[in-house]
């Protein structure tokens, strides 16, 4: 991202889009190189690939206090601290200030947000999963919410042509319940991995241990971006990677865009409000406040893409209200803002592996291990007390020195401690599938305003039923893994947490085959908008039990093509 530009002149464009993540970012370069002058809109600040990664390349020791914060900087993001995710000095710049960014809990929700060019692509996990038709049908096949508008077929090409460009590190398996991807090499498993992976095929029927999916370059292939190179295990990635070997928007798909001379990109831009004319029934553009100067801006397009995430896109088409749609622009059914869904985690066991003292590991690699869905996939896997599954992410590790410091060993037999590592351990914990429930939803609430005068979220959903009762399965199960794997001193944990620690947050403008019963369609379009598309995670229908970012870019990838043709046809 060489340069970007923005002529304050110009206020129309063919396209506009919400976001520059990784929804956003598939978005721009899709419509873009479909010669689409595209506007990018981002509410937070400008952040050029390399160039504005200030801690990439820094190690442990160059952060006062061993990167610790101090209580006031911790209590800038009281809510995000929760998590234990975000405050930590490698990475906290990353996140929004909550007291800044207010939003309202009616019952607990932790949000986590970054506002800059490249969104959470900077900062995701990069675990990519292809879903099958099993995730798509079980809404249909258990009267669940409302059925997906499309199926595994539809969906299939896009996926491919998603991972060809992004790079995917993985292993063919061929699990019905797991499609497999195009794979960049597996990277290898550590020796306690292998051991766990071969003790589990050995002893369990149908399950599989295999190394995480990650949108990593683990080869010499040249792929597009901006100066993408191989993976060089540093394990930094959510400091932002200057190699360019996990992808994000930054060094992939904005680059792309601009090289194309069609993007326009407009950081510290608030979009809220998409500005519709019932004379065509289309949307003309949107309304934006310049995040400094707080001065008002509109920009017109012929197609308007929301890639802002789940819930700050809905919240979006919930304050474009008019006299066609008083509840929230595309509200027909009353669903906007419900249904919200996540992955339940913090369940699961660890415990140590004697041997392997001679083994041990170089580099840090950025993943470990995936146990895909064994559970309702039909015969013996079936469960009465809960539907749908679960899979685990996991590693295999050694201690270091830090084991030794509160021992009472001194002198000469401390300092030989100190330098042989560790014995190894084991752990895995549970993703699980969340079910869709109308009354796990989000509000505008328009007595609490920001800084910006604009209504804050209220959020009012929690685990149910279905979510509590696999919990105990993935935990139990878990722990008769690694018992029957041969780990000693097998630990079983359950941290519930709350919805949204999972940073899967999902649903709130869901798509569906009947507009009275749904928001968008299958192309991502608002039923009653055409022009106007979703295609960030509020979108999803059902959540599955696998990170959503991957199939979040094979919808963007498809749904831009879409808009792209219905515009060259006079159909927008």
């Amino acid at each position: 991202m060489s340069k970007f530009y923005y002529n304050e002149e110009q206020d129309s464009y063919d396209a506009i889009v919400v976001g520059t993540g990784i929804s956003g970012g598939w978005a721009a370069k899709e419509l873009c190189e479909n010669g689409l002058k595209t506007l990018v809109l981002e509410r937070g600040r400008m952040v050029k690939h390399r160039e504005d990664y200030p801690t990439a390349n820094m190690d442990t020791w160059d952060f006062p206090n061993n990167g610790e914060l101090s209580p006031e900087e911790v209590a800038k993001q009281f809510k995000q601290a929760r998590t234990g995710y975000t405050v930590r000095a490698p990475h906290n710049f990353w996140f929004v200030n909550d007291l800044e960014h207010p939003y309202n809990e009616t019952k607990r929700f932790d949000w986590m947000r970054g506002y800059h060019v490249g969104g959470r692509s900077l900062l995701w996990g990069r675990h990519s999963y292809r879903w099958s038709d099993i995730d798509f049908e079980a809404n249909k096949k258990e009267g669940i919410a409302v059925d997906w508008p499309v199926r595994y077929k539809d969906i299939a090409p896009w996926y491919t042509k998603v991972e060809t460009y992004v790079g995917i590190s993985g292993e063919a398996l061929g699990l019905p319940q797991l499609p497999d991807s195009v794979f960049e090499p597996m990277m290898e498993l550590n020796c306690a991995e292998q051991h766990v992976r071969e003790k589990v095929a050995e002893k369990f029927d149908g399950r599989v241990i295999t190394a995480g999916r990650v949108a990593h370059i683990n080869s010499s292939k040249k792929f597009e971006g901006d100066g993408r190179s191989k993976c060089q295990y540093r394990n930094r990635c959510i400091r932002g990677c200057p190699f360019g070997a996990y992808f994000s928007s930054n060094s992939s798909t904005l680059p792309a865009a601009e090289a194309t001379g069609n993007m326009t990109l407009r950081p510290d831009s608030i979009v809220h409000e998409v500005i519709y004319d019932p004379d065509t029934k289309k949307a003309t553009g949107v309304k934006v406040i310049d995040r400094v100067t707080k001065e008002t801006f509109e920009f017109k397009a012929k197609v308007i893409f929301l890639c802002a995430s789940s819930m700050a896109s809905t919240a979006i088409l919930m304050q474009s209200r008019s006299d066609r749609f008083p509840n929230g622009m595309g509200n027909d059914s009353d669903q906007l803002g419900r249904n919200i869904m996540d992955h339940h985690l913090g369940v699961g066991a660890a415990g140590k592996l004697d041997g392997y003292e001679d083994k041990y590991f170089k580099g840090r690699k950025p993943n470990g291990i995936y146990v895909p869905r064994f559970r309702n996939l039909g015969g013996k896997s079936n469960m009465k007390t809960f539907k749908r599954g679960y899979g685990y992410q996991g590693s295999g590790s050694r201690g270091n020195w830090e084991e030794v410091v509160s021992e009472l060993s001194h002198g000469k037999d401390l300092k030989e401690a100190i330098l042989k590592p560790g014995g190894w351990t084991f752990g895995m914990g549970g993703f699980g599938e969340v079910l869709p429930h109308e009354d796990n939803r989000m509000t505008m609430n328009y007595d609490n305003l920001d800084q910006w005068g604009l209504p804050t979220v209220t959020f009012d959903a929690e685990f149910q039923e279905n979510e509590w009762n696999m919990r105990e399965d993935m935990k139990e199960q878990a722990y008769e893994m690694l018992s029957k794997a041969g780990l000693r001193d097998v630990q079983a944990f359950d941290r519930p947490g709350a919805l949204g620690l999972g940073i899967h947050e999902m649903g709130t403008a869901r798509m569906g085959r009947d507009p009275k019963t749904s928001v968008l369609n299958g192309y991502n379009q608002v039923h009653a908008v055409k022009n106007v598309y979703v295609t960030d995670g509020a979108f999803m229908t059902s959540a599955a039990c696998v990170n959503p970012s991957l199939t979040y870019m094979a919808f963007t990838a498809r749904a831009a093509n879409h808009a792209a043709e219905q515009l060259k046809k006079g159909l927008l």
